[in-house]
This record gives C-alpha cells, sequence and structure tokens, in this order.
C-alpha cells in the first residue's frame, strides 16, 4: 500500500488571512443577526407604523351626537311619542391623498370637484392648493350633501379606473350636521353646535345653551377606521378598528307645542307694545318642571353666524330670564305679603302679638318712612286699605307700613333671610343653562365696592316694593311656585331623563329624574296657612277694581300681580325705560302652572281707553291670559269658573262667576273706608 503524499501546511500568513476573513464574515453574519432581530423584534412597532403609513391611512368615525326630545306626556289623552327639537343629518366630508394623485391629472380633478360643488373663486384657489401639499390626508371640501356625495364618486370610481389612480385618493369621511325641524322653536335654551371642529378634541364646539352644559354627554367619543390605499379598493371602505359610541340623548320638561303658543303670543305681545324684546317661562309648581321657555326676538340656531357676526343681534342668542338680572318692582308684593305673615307666626312664637291682621284698616296716605328724604305715595291716593285692597291696589306705602313693622319687632337680618333663605333671591335657581346670575340683595353692614351701604335705613322699604335688589325671572318664578304648591320648595329644571343608547342598541339610563310632585318628600318653607292668604289677595288683582284685570283667564279662575320697574341708564333711573312685568298662577284652585311674563322696554306712550303702554297690566298681563287660556285647554284642564267670561259672552253669569261676591265685598268695604 502506497503512502498517500502528504499536503504541505499553508503558509502561516495565509492561514491568518482565513481566520480574518472568518472573522469578518461570522461578524456580518452576527450584525445582519442582530439588526435582524433590531427591526423584526425591538423596532418593529416603529417599522410596521411606517409600512402601515405607506399603504393605510386612519380616519375618524364619527360618533353621532345625542338629540333633544320634547315631553310629550302632558296631555293624558295622548301616549308619549318621540318627535326631536334637533336631528343630526349625515353629510359627508371630502379629503384627498395627493401623494397618490398623479400632477398630470391634478388639474382636471380640481376643474371636476369646482363644477360639482359650484365652488367661488377664492374657494377654488383654496382647493387647488391643497392638491399641492405633500401629505396623505387633506380635508378638501366640509358639509357635503348626500346628493352630491353620490355624484362626486359616480364620476371619480370612472376616472380613478380609467387613470389607474387609487381609487380612494379621494374619500369621504360621514359625519353628523345638526337640523332643526322646528326652525328658530327654543333656539336661545338649545343653541347649536359650529361647522368646524375642535382641533384637538376632533368633536363639535358647542354655541352656547343646553349643547354647552351637557356637551361631554351629548359628544359622545368618535371611533376609528383603517382605509387601503389601493387602485382596487374603493372609496369609504375600510376596516373598523374601534366602533364610535354615540351620546346620549336629553328628554327635556318643555313641550313642543306649549313652547309654539307661547313664542307665537309673545311675539305679539312684544310687537303690540313696540318693546326691545320679551320673555314667557311657565313652569310646574309642584315638580319644578319648565314647560315653556319662550323669547323673542327668536335666535335661529342654523343661522347661528349670522347671530355671532352681528352685535345686535348676539343679545338674541342669550337666555334673558337667566342672565340680565333686574329689579322686580311691584310683583315683589305678594312676597312681602308673605314676610309679613311669617313675621307673625314668629312673634306668636315669642309669646308676642301679631304684626297685623290680612283684614285690618291700615292708613296708607302719603307719608314718610325712615331714612327716606321723599313722601311715599301711590299712583291713586287711598286713605286706608287692608291686605286684599293693599295687593289689588298695588299700594306702596301699605307694603312699606309692612315692613316698617317687622324692622321694629324683627331686624333687618330676619326680613332679609326671608328673602334670602325661605324664597331664595341672591341665590342662582340651578337651572340647566350657562350664564345664570345670582342677583343682589342687599347685606346689613355690608358695603359696595365705592364704600356705600349696601343696607342702609330706607333699603327694607324699598325692597318691599321691589326695588333696590336684583332679581332673575326664573328667581321670581321659583318663589311664586312657592306660594302656588302649599309651601314648598321647590327647584326649576329643564331635564327629565338622559338615555344613551350603546352601538349594540341598548338603552342605558344615565339620569331618570322621579317625580318631585310628591309634596310630603319636599322640605316645607312656608305655612299652608300663609300661602292661602297671599293667594287670595293674589285672586283680587286680575278682577274688576285690580291692576292686571287683563291677565283675566275666561272660564279658569288665576291670581298674578304686576310689575313695572324703571330701568337704570348709563348709571340714572330712567323714566322712559321700563321692564314691564306680570306673575300669575291657573287654575289658583289647583294650580296646574306658574307662568311668568316679562316685556323689555315696552314704547312710553299713552293709549287712549287703555293707560299707559309701559305698565306691567298693559302689556304683560294680555300675553298671560292668551298663553294661559291656550296652554289650560291644550293641556285638557277643566274650566273651574265656568260663568267667569267677559259680558256679551252666552256663558257668562255674573253672580255666578268666582269670586263676584268677594270682589263686590271688597269693593263695598273700600268704598266705605275710602268715601
Amino acid at each position: 500500500m502506497k503512502n498517500c503524499p502528504r499536503r504541505s501546511p499553508l503558509p502561516r500568513g495565509e492561514r491568518k488571512r482565513l481566520a480574518l476573513v472568518f472573522v469578518g464574515l461570522f461578524g456580518l453574519f452576527a450584525i445582519l443577526i442582530i439588526q435582524f432581530y433590531k427591526i423584526q423584534v425591538v423596532e418593529s412597532d416603529k417599522w410596521r407604523k411606517i409600512a402601515d403609513s405607506q399603504h393605510y391611512t386612519m380616519i375618524e368615525e364619527p360618533a353621532r351626537r345625542g338629540l333633544f326630545y320634547p315631553n310629550t306626556s302632558l296631555r293624558n289623552t295622548q301616549p308619549e311619542i318621540n318627535c326631536p327639537f334637533v336631528i343630526d343629518v349625515p353629510k359627508f366630508h371630502l379629503f384627498a391623498d395627493p401623494v397618490s394623485i398623479p400632477e398630470r391629472h391634478r388639474k382636471k380633478i380640481v376643474d371636476e370637484l369646482i363644477g360639482f360643488l359650484g365652488l367661488n373663486e377664492i374657494e377654488s384657489i383654496k382647493l387647488a392648493n391643497q392638491f399641492e401639499k405633500k401629505s396623505r390626508s387633506r380635508r378638501l371640501v366640509l358639509w357635503i350633501d348626500q346628493r352630491k356625495h353620490e355624484e362626486i364618486l359616480q364620476w371619480w370610481s370612472a376616472f380613478a379606473r380609467q387613470e389607474k389612480i387609487a381609487r380612494n385618493a379621494l374619500f369621504f369621511v360621514q359625519d353628523w350636521q345638526r337640523s332643526y325641524p322646528y326652525g328658530k322653536l327654543l333656539g336661545q335654551v338649545l343653541h347649536t353646535v359650529r361647522d368646524d371642529r375642535d382641533p384637538k378634541t376632533k368633536r363639535g364646539i358647542p354655541t352656547g345653551g343646553l349643547e354647552t352644559v351637557f356637551d361631554k354627554i351629548l359628544s359622545g367619543k368618535n371611533g376609528k377606521r383603517r382605509i387601503l390605499r389601493s387602485p382596487r379598493h374603493p372609496l369609504d371602505v375600510g376596516t373598523l378598528i374601534e366602533a364610535p359610541e354615540h351620546g346620549a340623548d336629553i328628554y327635556l320638561t318643555i313641550d313642543h307645542t306649549l313652547q309654539a303658543i307661547a313664542e307665537e303670543e309673545i311675539r305679539k305681545a312684544v310687537e303690540k307694545a313696540g318693546a326691545k324684546s320679551g320673555w314667557a317661562i311657565m313652569m310646574d309648581p309642584y315638580s319644578g318642571e319648565i314647560l315653556v321657555l319662550a323669547q323673542f326676538p327668536y335666535f335661529k340656531p342654523s343661522l347661528y353666524r349670522q347671530y355671532y357676526h352681528h352685535p345686535t343681534l348676539l343679545d338674541h342668542t342669550k337666555v334673558k330670564a337667566i342672565s340680565d338680572p333686574y329689579e322686580p318692582g311691584s310683583i315683589m308684593k305678594p312676597l312681602t305679603l308673605a314676610c309679613g305673615l311669617l313675621a307673625n307666626i314668629e312673634l306668636t312664637k315669642r309669646n308676642k302679638p301679631p304684626l297685623f291682621s290680612p283684614n285690618e284698616k291700615i292708613a296708607t296716605s302719603p307719608r314718610t318712612f325712615p331714612g327716606r328724604g321723599k313722601v311715599l305715595k301711590d299712583l291713586t291716593h287711598h286713605r286706608f286699605l287692608n291686605m286684599y285692597m293693599g295687593l289689588q291696589k298695588s299700594s306702596n306705602v301699605y307694603m312699606a307700613t309692612i315692613v316698617q313693622r317687622i324692622i321694629e319687632q324683627l331686624g333687618p337680618e330676619w326680613y332679609r333671610s326671608c328673602l334670602q333663605d325661605i324664597f331664595g333671591f341672591g341665590k342662582k335657581a340651578g337651572i340647566e343653562l350657562p350664564g345664570e346670575s345670582e342677583g343682589l340683595v342687599p347685606r346689613p353692614g355690608k358695603t359696595y365696592a365705592n364704600g356705600a351701604l349696601e343696607w342702609s335705613s330706607p333699603t327694607p322699604y324699598s325692597l318691599a316694593m321691589g326695588h333696590n335688589l336684583l332679581a332673575t325671572s326664573f328667581q321670581m318664578l321659583r318663589a311664586y311656585g312657592i306660594l302656588a304648591n302649599g309651601g314648598y320648595e321647590v327647584h326649576p329644571t329643564l331635564v327629565r331623563k338622559i338615555i344613551k343608547t350603546s352601538f349594540e342598541g341598548e338603552a342605558i339610563v344615565l339620569l331618570d329624574k322621579p317625580s318631585e310632585k310628591h309634596l310630603n318628600k319636599k322640605k316645607r318653607l312656608v305655612p299652608q296657612e300663609v300661602t292661602q292668604q297671599v293667594l287670595r289677595a293674589m285672586k283680587f288683582t286680575t278682577k274688576p277694581g285690580g291692576s292686571a284685570n287683563r291677565a283675566d283667564i275666561f272660564g279658569y279662575t288665576e291670581g298674578g300681580k304686576t310689575g313695572t320697574s324703571e330701568k337704570v341708564i348709563n348709571g340714572k333711573y330712567s323714566k322712559k325705560d321700563h321692564i314691564s312685568t306680570f306673575v300669575g298662577i291657573a287654575p289658583i284652585s289647583h294650580p296646574r302652572f306658574v307662568l311668568l311674563i316679562a316685556i323689555d322696554e315696552p314704547e312710553y306712550k299713552y293709549i287712549p281707553g287703555v293707560g299707559k303702554n309701559q305698565l306691567g297690566g298693559t302689556c304683560a298681563a294680555p300675553a298671560f291670559r292668551e298663553i294661559g287660556s291656550r296652554a289650560l285647554q291644550y293641556l285638557g284642564v277643566e274650566p273651574d269658573d265656568p260663568y267667569g267670561y267677559p259680558v256679551g259672552d252666552p256663558r257668562r253669569e255674573g253672580d255666578k262667576a268666582d269670586w263676584s261676591r268677594e270682589v263686590k265685598e271688597l269693593l263695598d268695604l273700600y268704598k266705605q273706608w275710602n268715601g
């Protein structure tokens, strides 16, 4: 066997080079492995996002904003139905992916879109500029309706196929736009949502009203949809990554028919009086539910831009019943009487004689009161009055006399506490609207910014007549509600319930206010014997001899009080600018509602055969009668004064009409005392 030849060993230098090559290759391979691990594992999310951004785009899937529903359950004769004050109409926003559109096709696309959308020159230039942006998503046009959406989609599908452009290089995003089936109805209360979106949250921006207060509940939460960029994939097709959460629906206390009645009548009253504006609020005195909140001039939510770009129209966007406190004037007088009767009860607890009796004969000739430099007098001279005459004739002297006795016996702090802690003046009514004022009740010992005392010697006598304090219409309504319901606390509210519907269609109740008509669950603020006496006095004001006979609702019982107060213009009381009010309750035998009418700056003039136009009994009281009469008939309330109709009406029987005997007796007594 022959021996195999032995190979000569590699030179040492060659072996070294081979080793270096091996180490180099191994190192390079290791680097590749490490880099591969880094890309595939450590930085996988980063590179996946980069890859996805080249093939996919993520868009918002808008949530539908919650709706507002009226209270259609007030009439017992019909079932509750759903007929929203506002609806959301599906609209479309047009977007472009300029990177996916070859430059040679852009002008053609722009020209076609301009033709479809009818854009003006400035809008056309802005549209063309969007196609020059290096972006994968540019917003072109907002709020395209269904018809235009279909027209553009039909053209684009054919054009993109022919030119081999990614079909979703133009794509639509569906959105919801507020629409108002009832037009301007309840405009100031509802408000609207701006067409543009918050750049951070992508949610609608409310302009005010309930839209602002309940924005978070109404908004819901937008979802997410991923769209694949490909010539084969059509517009609007993608994967729903996150389903939107639609906003909750809010069921209001306001009846749409009653609201329409009130808006019609308050417009008539404002125009007839030649006034600046006016409003009407109707409340159930037991539950606090607001049945009507009407204001004229109107605010039309769909035209919100016109209002916010015009200083004069801007004033019509707010709810003046909560934002504009004023000196209430004589509508304060029933509450002054209530304070006097409460003082009687307090003194009895202290084993002291009462301040006065409702039937007491009190001197009411013009006279001075502590701290007042001027003699206080009434519009018509009266020598003597009792409580019922005092309210019927709206006597300043009578009210000041009662308050003088309160101050002398119980002090100013007790009187102020009665106004604030019982009737709620100086405290917000808590209605679900923005911009509510708390008003102002002077405080003994406190000073204004200029150093003057809030409460001085003449202050209580001014308060007795509704001056030297500021109150909102809602505060007055709440105070009268306490009288109407027998003395229990009442909280005005606009909302009955809030219901959210899940993406799967499940109804989720977020709020369901129980009926607060059961008075035994409420705090009593005023004894019933006090409210009964005040309501009895209020009945005389709408009957012959009263200051508000134009508020008489034929066929029903009612009671109320007029007020006419001078407005402060440039720091001084104006003799020609007034705010005139009537607050009434009907039917007063079993109150269905409290209704406040306010007429702001009625024309200062005298109407032959009628009287001064600016008085509450002239311009506000008739609106109470018209709204009250139509509301009671709509609600199906049976007349409780079937003979109480005007002269000439065949239904009238004067001797049988409610309060006819009491009115005659009071008139005879008045003549006896005043000759």
